[in-house]
C-alpha cells in the first residue's frame, strides 16, 4: 500500500513539474525588439483597457479596420512596425494579445473589437503562424462579419476548409520558413478559395514576419528584416486597396 502511495505521489509531482515548466514556457514569449516596443510611445498608438494595441490613422478614423492575431508565444508589440505603417496608409489596426500568448485561447477576440468599433465598415483579420490558423478558424465561423482574411506564414486546419467561401484571402509566405514550409503552403491551397492571392517572399523566413528576433528552429533568411517587412506591407496594402 505504501509503495503504491509513493508511486502516486511521484506521478503527481512529475505532472506538476511538467505543468509548471509548460506554464513558464507559455508566459515567457518572444519579446518585441526595442525598435518595435519604442513605437508604442507614439501619440496615435494607444493601449486600451483590454490591452489591445490600437493604431489609429493620422486622420483618426477609417472605414477599414484590420484585426491582428499574433503568432504563438510572440509579444503583440513585435508586430507594431507593420501595424504602424498600415495605419499610416489610412487603415485602423488593432493587435490583440492572447491568453497565455496563444491565439488558440482567444479565437473570438475579434468579436469584442468589432462591437467597440461600429464606425468600421470593412473588417480584415490577419494572423501570423498559429495566429493565422486561428484567424482562419474565426473566418470560417464568422465570414459574414469579415471582408477578408490575411494569412502570414499560416494556413487553415483541415476542419476550417474555406475553399467554398466568398471571402477575399491573401496568403503571404516565405521561401526559407521552417514552420510554414512551401510544402505546407502548397497543401493548404485546396482549403482556400480559388481567388486567393498568393505571395511568396523569396529569401524570407518565419521569424521576420515580426520584430522579435530569430525563432529557434527556423531557417536563416537571405534578405533583411526590413526588406521582408516592406514586402509584407506592400502586399497587404495592395490587397486591401
Amino acid at each position: 500500500m505504501k509503495k503504491r502511495y509513493k508511486i502516486l505521489i511521484a506521478i503527481i509531482a512529475f505532472i506538476l513539474i511538467i505543468a509548471a515548466v509548460f506554464a513558464i514556457w507559455l508566459l515567457n514569449p518572444y519579446q518585441a525588439e526595442k525598435e518595435a516596443a519604442a513605437l508604442l510611445e507614439q501619440e496615435n498608438i494607444k493601449i486600451t483597457e483590454e490591452d489591445w494595441l490600437l493604431f489609429e490613422t493620422e486622420a483618426g478614423n477609417s472605414e477599414k479596420g484590420l484585426i491582428f492575431y499574433p503568432g504563438a508565444r510572440v509579444e503583440a508589440a513585435a508586430y507594431a512596425p507593420l501595424a504602424a505603417q498600415i495605419a499610416a496608409a489610412g487603415h485602423q489596426v488593432i493587435i490583440t494579445p492572447m491568453p497565455l500568448n496563444l491565439a488558440l485561447f482567444g479565437i473570438n477576440k475579434a468579436d469584442q473589437i468589432m462591437e467597440q468599433h461600429p464606425e468600421i465598415n470593412e473588417w480584415f483579420i490577419v494572423g501570423h503562424s498559429l495566429g493565422g490558423a486561428m484567424a482562419a478558424n474565426y473566418a470560417k465561423q464568422n465570414s459574414s462579419k469579415l471582408k477578408a482574411l490575411i494569412l502570414l506564414a499560416a494556413y487553415p486546419a483541415e476542419s476550417d476548409d474555406l475553399s467554398a467561401s466568398s471571402l477575399d484571402v491573401l496568403s503571404i509566405y516565405a521561401a526559407n520558413d521552417s514552420f510554414a514550409t512551401l510544402e505546407d503552403i502548397e497543401k493548404s491551397k485546396k482549403l482556400l478559395p480559388e481567388s486567393t492571392v498568393w505571395h511568396e517572399i523569396k529569401g524570407g523566413n518565419h521569424s521576420q514576419f515580426g520584430y522579435y528576433g530569430f525563432q529557434r528552429g527556423d531557417e536563416e533568411a537571405e534578405i533583411t528584416l526590413e526588406e521582408q517587412q516592406q514586402e509584407i506591407l506592400t502586399a497587404i496594402l495592395s490587397f486591401m486597396e
